[in-house]
């Protein structure tokens, strides 16, 4: 099957590069986020073209020079990028081999390569990579058909590996963006409105205390060399701005709105949306046993990076290069083109670690933010970083969402009929452009310059398993399905992705229903599952989860409760299983944790694991604390008192057990584990209460109140 990126990018030089000083260079357009993309590419890389891991280099990341494959999201980097590295590795070792065949007067199947020297076994005659290619380019285009090598042979793909760049991470020599330097620098922040609907009415320049400060609009920044007296002077100039409210933010009940206001409601069929009517909510069958109904709602969630968002900018010769941890350097330039009226080549985008992020956080609005203050001041780099009340107050979240299941069981536990609605705004604001300035609409800043470019109304998205329906279908063989997707206009606060999209609310929403319905069957809920699949794998993974879960005795006054899902149903297979209890004071403590994954062929173990435990307990903070709160006059959540979040002291014992799929393709892993997690928890804590929670998070007040209407 053909490589997109590879179809987009061909040429083999495009990807790899191997120097006289024997350093091989692999390139990539996916950029490391702390999910180790960096060393599985290495290793894949390693054992292809018979290196030591050690002589490889991962190029940085920048338009212009990268591969573009598009935005490092949707658990995509392994399927597209390294499959891509593969078959880009194993041509130049095929290639480089029939050079030496020539060289050495060899038949190419007498060659041996050890760290790169190629001999030929018969006259022990040899020569190196970097002696045939040194500091050349191929010429050549991959070879999309070409095989990889056996996985019998592999010494380093599916090996403990230590992560590239781990040793200064956890020596705290490792750097960010946001401790770049450059010389003649400035630093600069950003004076934002109390909220969207604002504009601003009166500045006083005089609180700036003679730094320089850059207005375009109700766009406001303030810059100079030191970063005190500029944080200092935007606090000062923040105080004394006047601002025209507007008509506020929506501030009616948040889950009635998403049911009661406008939108937009397609049927979903084998996970693709279609214009068609929906079809009503049929009768229950005759031949049903039972027949269930429930609701389940999640609030909106931020991303809450640890570090907040900041970007480096300088604009010289009329050019603009700007340092950013975007996750999409490709469509940032793009959309910063249309937001500045520049040429798209006169922009260069440099990826810079910064604070981790799955999703559309603030990195993008930022880079934009940082490009606006160094077009006033040309030749001068700028450093515009957020402050921590910008980042959760200003940052797109994950949108608000409600589904409402129904389904139907047979005397013999069998899912005679499904009905499953997801009703919330959009998962896809990044900035992508499809003409008419539309990626520069999607960026904060725009739509307060003095020609402001409004913020877009967003369309369905009717790709497969994207945004709202995101594992909206079941993988169970569930007959008489009827899937809906309900994109809702006028909720009040901006949304985009955030990790899994609308898969973390729907398979809480799903796995919590089956627990519900097995329990109105009188059935076990693992078994109850079991009887519903028919995917082989997926039953190997429940199996194995349960088995780990159950294994042990469980001490009084706990609970267990169990989750699954394929991601995307074609991704991850992954089941999650938790103990807790719920102490007097309503307070949930996580004990332990379970999980089986089957990603298919896994190239780095030790990232994999760290990518299956770090979705449960990113979905624990949501399950158990997250939610951003707001009133008319803007978001309310702008800390961490505010927008608490899972710490150190309810993080559980953690049992990771990975599937060995050898010579399988990839399967994106990094989002696998989030919605089987939120529902594990709420069946556990059912199991340990007796209450049935729907609402999230599971915060010591929504269990009081589940328990008052009990």
């Amino acid at each position: 099957m053909p490589n997109g990126s590879l179809t987009k990018q061909p040429n083999l030089d495009q990807w790899l590069s191997i120097g006289a000083d024997g350093r091989v260079l692999v390139r990539t357009g996916k950029v490391d986020i702390g999910q180790r993309i960096s060393t599985a590419l290495l290793l894949i890389a390693a054992d292809e073209l018979d290196v030591d891991p050690a002589r490889i280099d991962i190029a940085t990341v920048e338009t212009g020079v990268a591969p573009d494959e598009g935005i490092t999201s949707g658990s995509n980097s392994m399927e597209e990028s390294g499959d891509a590295v593969r078959r880009a590795t194993a041509t130049a070792r095929k290639h480089l081999l029939s050079l030496a065949a020539k060289q050495l007067d060899a038949d190419e199947n007498a060659l041996e390569v050890i760290d790169g020297l190629i001999r030929a076994r018969a006259t022990n005659r040899s020569v190196s990579y970097w002696e045939l290619a040194g500091g050349k380019p191929f010429a050549i285009p991959v070879d999309q058909s070409i095989k990889g090598k056996d996985p019998a042979t592999f010494r380093h793909v599916g090996k403990p590996a230590t992560a590239r760049g781990m040793a200064d991470l956890v020596t705290g020599n490792a750097t960010y963006v946001h401790d770049m330097t450059m010389p003649g620098m400035l630093h600069a922040r950003v004076i934002r409105p109390p909220h969207y609907h604002a504009k601003l009415k009166n500045l006083d320049d005089s609180k700036a205390a003679g730094l320089a400060i850059v207005r375009d609009g109700s766009f406001v920044a303030v810059a100079g060399v030191d970063e005190y007296a500029v944080v200092k002077a935007a606090e000062r100039i923040a105080a004394a701005a006047t601002w025209e409210m507007g008509k506020g933010l929506p501030d009616g009940d948040l889950f009635t709105s998403i049911t009661a206001n406008e939108r937009i409601s397609l049927p979903v069929i084998k996970g693709i949306p279609v214009k068609e009517p929906v079809p009503p909510l049929a009768q229950p069958p005759k031949d049903a046993a039972v027949t269930h109904a429930a609701r389940y709602e999640r609030p909106y969630n931020m991303h809450g990076t640890i570090g907040p968002s900041a970007a480096m900018a300088i604009f010289e010769h009329s050019k603009l290069t700007i340092w950013s941890h975007s996750q999409g350097i490709y469509i940032l330039r793009e959309a910063i083109s249309e937001a500045l009226d520049m040429p798209v080549d006169d922009i260069k985008i440099v990826h810079t670690i910064g604070a981790g992020c799955y999703g559309h956080n603030g990195a993008d609005d930022v880079a934009l933010d940082a490009a606006l203050v160094a077009r006033h001041h040309p030749g001068t780099p700028i450093l515009l970083k957020w402050t921590r009340a910008d980042e959760h107050g200003w940052e797109p979240y994950t949108t608000a969402m409600v589904m409402e299941l129904q389904a139907s069981v047979d005397k013999d536990g069998k899912v005679l009929a499904w009905s499953h609605e997801s009703y919330g705004d959009t998962h896809n604001m990044r900035p992508r452009s499809t003409g008419n300035k539309s990626g520069a609409a999607r960026l904060l800043a725009t739509r307060y310059l003095s020609s402001p470019v409004p913020p877009p109304v967003a369309a369905p998205s009717m790709g497969h398993h994207v945004g709202i329906h995101r594992n909206q279908e079941p993988l169970y063989n569930f007959a008489n399905q009827r899937l809906v997707k309900n994109l809702v206009r006028g909720l009040p606060l901006r949304t985009s992705a955030m990790r899994t999209l609308g898969a973390y609310a729907n398979v809480f929403a799903l796995e919590s229903f089956i627990d519900e319905l097995a329990e109105a069957a009188g059935l076990d809920a693992i078994e109850f599952r079991i009887r519903n699949l028919t995917d082989e794998r997926a039953v190997t993974v429940v199996k194995a989860a349960a088995e780990a879960l159950y294994k042990t005795p469980m001490p009084d006054g706990r609970g267990r409760g169990f989750g699954f899902a394929r991601y995307k149903n074609q991704k991850t297979y992954c089941a999650v299983g938790i103990e807790l209890s719920v102490t007097e004071a309503a307070e949930v403590k996580l004990h332990r944790c379970v999980i089986a994954a089957d990603a298919g062929e896994i190239v780095d173990p030790d990232g994999t694991a760290a990518q299956m435990e770090g979705g449960v307990l990113q979905a624990a903070s949501w399950t158990l604390y997250e939610e951003v709160k707001y009133d008319r006059d803007g978001v309310t959540s702008r800390d961490w008192d505010s927008y608490p979040i899972l710490r150190f002291d309810n993080v559980p014992e953690i049992e990771t057990i990975l599937m060995a799929r050898p010579g399988k393709p990839f399967l994106g892993a990094g989002e696998a584990s989030s919605g089987p997690a939120a529902a594990a928890i709420a069946n556990a804590i059912k199991d340990a209460t007796g209450l049935r929670l729907r609402t999230l998070p599971f915060t010591p007040a929504n269990i009081r109140k589940a328990a008052m209407d009990a």
